[in-house]
């Protein structure tokens, strides 16, 4: 089963961190991932830009509507993901649960499905 674990973090806390402590923060998770991929488990993963460097785009009446970021309306954003594979919902969180993440944001453990499975 896939399952897409979403690091969420809260907007601003990687401004007030000091340059080391983000890069041990990075390689404690690229770790984390090295160990993912040596056991078969990751599909995909990586880190994303702080949100003010991203667009949301949807399309109104057939005319796109782009708004730029920072989305002042969330106090979150998705810092960067794992898409792992793995036997059951209950590994998935055992895994979200060692993430490095967890420690200072919140890792979301969601199962991949069509779109049409409610």
């Amino acid at each position: 089963m896939k399952f897409l674990l979403s690091i969420v973090e809260p907007r601003g806390q990687r401004e007030v961190r000091s340059e080391a402590e983000g890069h041990a923060r990075y390689e404690e998770m690229q770790r984390f991932g090295e160990d993912l991929a040596s056991r078969g488990q990751l599909l995909a993963g990586e880190s994303l830009r702080p949100d003010h460097h991203g667009v949301r785009v949807q399309m109104h009446d057939g005319k796109p509507q782009l708004r730029d970021g920072p989305f002042a309306e969330a106090r979150e954003m998705i810092g960067g993901f794992f898409l792992i594979d793995c036997a059951s919902r209950d590994e998935a969180v055992a895994i979200a649960q060692a993430c490095p993440a967890a420690r200072f944001a919140t890792v979301e453990v969601r199962e991949c499905a069509p779109c049409h499975v409610p």
